[in-house]
């Protein structure tokens, strides 16, 4: 009996389960009970879909309300489009027969937009590239507008445009010809930023604190140089710093910064001392020891000279601190012999001199030339490096290539400068060294012939 009224509880629920799904389930207990509960289900339902029912016409006549609103709308805008579009065309009409009209009225008044467009441009690009603009910052901010608003060819410039323009035009012409200080900020090469003068030369340089500053146009500012020119240059921008009037000497860049770039690149004796590498460090020491070694020997062949020419002029007194006096005293010690015999005992006397006057002498001319064969071997160590340099990145930058050869050379600078003041040492002091023994021999000669016409042998 219990399994029956569980089947036909299942099939009663399953018939109205939607209605009980939000309720707790009610358990029933006999047939009876099932049967009330069917009712009160039945009788649920009916309530919740007439429920629903009146719900669905009511939001039926609401929809419909909206519906016949949209309807209207859509006609309102569409009425609406078709007015504004009606009147664009006759604007569009009205605007191509302005248009002519303007076009009539112009005339040959279109060509001064275009020359006045090229100007505004041109002249906007001469102020971002004058060193004026350090002074007078901001002056062709309005020409880019000024060019833009001609490019347009709506309407004519105003007088006081044109005006402005011309004025900016003169006053570029004036200022390049001007010398003017001014206070700006300076950014020095550690970075620091100072409030000092600075001295404008027209449009070419700048001067500040007695030296050459930079004005970089991309930031508009002014910058010191990292590297000053040549002393001469520095020394004519200082003397201008400090002068208030009159003519001063100055070495004004023409180009407008590109010169005295190239004079800040120049590089030092010592840095291309540097570049001579290995080669140019062993060639200048060379150097140093053939100027040393040709003083040395200059100034003690003077002296050996000196006490020669003095003991020549009294040969009867043998002074053995020089080598005549060292001659004469062989003289003096063989005058008993045949004048064969002294002429070899004179001879052997003078050859023992030779040494001591010649010495270090060979030594210097070996130097005069090895420093030029030094400087070679440097250049071609330099070129092979350059090729090498060629070899791994191409030929895209010929300055690279050229500054490369450039330091190679250096070293061939280096050989030929030692070399041909050592050569002309060499000759000063071997013709000394020669015109000592040329005395020595001379002396040698008169002393045999003397002896020879005294003895008779």
């Amino acid at each position: 009996m219990r399994k029956s009224i569980a089947i036909i509880l299942t099939l009663a629920m399953g018939m109205s389960g939607w209605v009980f799904a939000a309720e707790e389930e009610i358990p029933a207990k006999s047939l009876a009970e099932l049967l009330e509960l069917v009712k009160e289900g039945k009788v649920i339902n009916k309530r919740t879909n007439d429920e629903r029912e009146r719900q669905f016409l009511a939001d039926k006549s609401k929809q419909q309300s909206e519906l016949n609103t949209a309807n209207r709308l859509q006609r309102e805008e569409e009425a609406e489009a078709e007015r504004l579009e009606n009147i664009f065309e006759r604007n569009e009409q009205d605007i191509a027969a302005k248009q002519e009209i303007l076009s009539k009225r112009l005339g040959s008044l279109r060509e001064l937009f275009g020359v006045l467009q090229q100007v505004s441009g041109d002249t906007q690009g001469v102020f971002e590239g004058s060193i004026v603009s350090a002074e007078l910052p901001g002056r062709g901010e309005w020409l880019g507008d000024f060019a833009q608003s001609m490019g347009k060819s709506s309407k004519l410039a105003t007088i006081e445009e044109i005006e402005r323009l011309w004025f900016e035009l003169q006053r570029e012409m004036t200022e390049s010809a001007k010398v003017s200080r001014f206070n700006a900020t300076v950014i020095k090469t550690d970075g620091e930023t100072v409030q000092q003068e600075v001295v404008r030369v027209g449009s070419f340089n700048l001067v500040s604190d007695g030296e050459y500053v930079g004005y970089d146009l991309g930031t508009g500012s002014i910058n010191e140089l990292a590297r000053q020119p040549a002393a001469r240059f520095v020394s004519s921008a200082s003397d201008l710093a400090s002068s208030s009037s009159g003519f001063v000497p100055f070495g004004l860049d023409p180009t407008r910064g590109q010169l005295l770039a190239l004079q800040v690149q120049v590089p030092t004796i010592e840095e291309r001392i540097q570049q001579g590498g290995t080669p140019g460090y062993v060639i200048i020491a060379l150097g140093i020891i053939a100027l040393l070694l040709s003083v040395e020997r200059f100034v003690t062949l003077n002296l050996v000279g000196t006490k020669v020419n003095r003991q020549s002029s009294n040969p009867g007194v043998a002074d053995e601190s020089n080598p005549l006096g060292r001659v004469l005293q062989v003289y003096h010690a063989n005058k008993d012999i045949d004048s064969e015999t002294l002429q070899l005992k004179l001879d052997e006397a003078i050859l023992k001199e030779q040494p001591a006057i010649n010495a270090r002498i060979a030594f210097i001319k070996i130097i005069s030339m090895v420093a030029p064969l030094l400087g070679l071997l440097g250049t071609v160590i330099g070129m092979i490096v350059t090729f090498q340099a060629i070899t791994l990145f191409g030929t895209g930058d010929p300055k690279t290539m050229a500054g490369g050869i450039s330091q190679a050379l250096i070293t061939t600078v280096l050989g030929l400068t030692v070399a041909i003041p050592t050569v002309l040492l060499h000759s000063i002091v071997d013709s000394r060294a020669k015109g000592i023994l040329h005395i020595l021999t001379e002396q040698s000669a008169g002393l045999v012939a003397e002896h020879a016409e005294s003895t008779g042998k």
